[in-house]
C-alpha cells in the first residue's frame, strides 16, 4: 500500500553517506549528560526510575555495612552518563530512532563519590530489512565509562534502528495483529497475580549466592514489570534525565539547535520525538501501536533481574540485550532466566544466565545472556 501522506523525512543516500564519514569520529560535541557523579540522590532517582528498591542503592545504612562500605551505583547507572550511548543519535534528522540493545563489560563497581568521563564514538551503520518499517539502518555506538582517577569502569556498545515514520505507518506488518485487538484491561484477580509477583520479589541481599551452589538449569525467579502506565516512562525520564525533556528556554534553545526535532503537536507546537513515551498520537504516527517504554528502561530491567538474584558480594560482568519489540501503555512483562553455565577463569567465579522476557500474552519482548561473577566459599 503506497503512503498517503508523508509528512517526515526518509533515510537519504546522501544523508546516510554523510553520516557513515563519522564512524570511529570521536564525539566532542554530545549534550551534557544527565549525570556527572554517583551522588547519593542521583543513584536513588536512577533505581527507583526503574522500580528497584534494593537498600544496597538506596540505604546508606545497609550500605555501610556491605562488601563496598558505602552505596553501589545498579550496573545499569551507565546510561545517564551519556547521552549518546543512551540513544542520542546523530544524523538522519527526522528520522525516528528506537533503542533497540546493549552489549557491555563492566570492570569494576560505581561507588558513592565517583565521578565519570565518557569517551563515545559511531561505531558503525548497518542496513536492514524489517517487518517494522521495511528499510532500517541500526546505528551502533560505542562508549567507555571512566571514573575520576581514569580507571575504565564499563565499555560496550549500544544501538538504535533508524526508520521512516510515514513507512512504520502505512507499510509496516510488525503491528497488524496488535492493532486490530482491543486494548488490554485487567480484572482484579489479574491485578492479583501480579501484585503477588512484586510482594514476592526476593533481593538476595546480604545473604551471599556461592558459585558452588549455582547449578546449569538453576531457574531465577520470574520478575514482573507493568502494567505499563505513562507514570512508570514519567519515573523512569526523572532519573534518567530524558533525551530531549527540556522546558520553556532551554526547549528553545534545543529546537535552535536540532530544528528536526521539532514535531508539531494539536495545539501547532513544535515538540520532540521522545512524547512516542506518553503521547499515543505521535506514537501512532511513528507506526507504533500506542505510546511505550524506554528501550534503556527494558535493558536496565533485565540488569535488575541479574542483580536480586546475585545478591551483594556479586559483580555483574557482561551482558548483551535485544529488544525485540515495543512495550505499549498495558502492557506487563514477565521476565525469566536460567543458569546456562558456570565457569572459572583468572580465579574469579562465574555463572551465565540467559534471560527472557514476555508479554502478558506471551509476545517475546527482550532477549539477554548475562554473566556474574559470584563468591566461592573456598575463598
Amino acid at each position: 500500500m503506497a503512503t498517503t501522506q508523508q509528512r517526515f523525512s526518509v533515510i537519504g543516500d546522501k544523508n546516510l553517506n554523510d553520516l557513515r564519514k563519522l564512524i570511529n569520529v570521536p564525539i566532542e560535541d554530545s549534550l551534557e549528560p544527565w549525570c556527572h557523579e554517583a551522588s547519593r540522590d542521583n543513584i536513588r532517582h536512577w533505581a527507583h526510575g526503574i522500580g528497584d528498591d534494593n537498600p544496597l542503592w538506596c540505604d546508606p545504612a545497609y550500605a555501610a555495612k556491605g562488601p563496598h562500605g558505602r552505596l553501589v551505583a545498579p550496573p545499569s547507572f551507565i546510561f545517564p552518563l551519556n547521552r549518546s550511548f543512551s540513544g542520542y543519535v546523530g544524523g538522519l534528522a527526522g528520522v525516528h530512532a528506537m533503542f533497540a540493545g546493549i552489549d557491555v563489560v563492566w570492570h569494576r563497581p560505581m561507588l558513592l563519590g565517583d565521578e565519570f568521563t565518557t569517551k563515545v564514538w559511531l561505531k558503525d551503520l548497518v542496513e536492514h530489512d524489517t517487518r517494522f518499517a521495511g528499510r532500517s539502518i541500526q546505528q551502533i555506538y560505542r562508549c567507555e565509562f571512566l571514573n575520576q582517577r581514569g580507571e575504565l569502569v564499563a565499555e560496550g556498545d549500544s544501538w538504535c534502528f533508524r526508520t521512516e515514520r510515514d513507512t512504520a505507518r502505512e507499510r509496516g506488518t510488525k503491528y497488524a495483529e496488535t492493532k486490530q485487538r482491543p486494548p488490554v484491561k485487567y480484572s482484579r484477580e489479574d491485578l492479583a497475580k501480579i501484585f503477588a509477583l512484586y510482594e514476592g520479589e526476593e533481593v538476595r541481599g546480604a545473604t551471599p549466592r556461592y558459585i558452588e551452589d549455582v547449578k546449569v538449569g538453576d531457574k531465577l525467579n520470574t520478575m514482573v514489570k507493568g502494567p505499563m502506565t505513562i507514570t512508570g516512562f514519567i519515573a523512569f525520564a526523572q532519573g534518567w534525565g530524558g533525551l530531549y525533556i527540556r522546558a520553556n528556554k532551554l526547549a528553545w534553545k534545543q529546537l535552535q539547535k536540532h530544528p528536526g526535532l521539532g514535531i508539531v503537536n494539536k495545539f501547532g507546537i513544535p515538540d520532540v520525538p521522545e512524547r512516542v513515551h506518553w503521547e499515543d498520537d505521535l506514537a501512532t504516527l511513528v507506526g507504533t501501536p500506542a505510546a511505550y517504554d524506554y528501550g534503556p528502561e527494558r535493558c536496565s530491567w533485565m540488569t535488575h533481574h541479574l542483580t536480586n538474584w546475585a545478591g551483594d558480594s556479586s559483580f555483574l560482568r557482561h551482558i548483551e540485550v535485544k529488544i525485540r519489540r515495543h512495550n505499549p501503555v498495558g502492557d506487563t512483562l514477565y521476565i525469566d532466566g536460567e543458569v546456562m553455565r558456570t565457569y572459572t577463569e583468572d580465579g574469579a567465579h562465574y555463572a551465565t544466565i540467559t534471560q527472557k522476557a514476555v508479554q502478558q500474552d506471551g509476545e517475546l519482548s527482550v532477549l539477554a545472556t548475562g554473566t556474574v561473577r559470584l563468591p566461592s566459599r573456598a575463598a
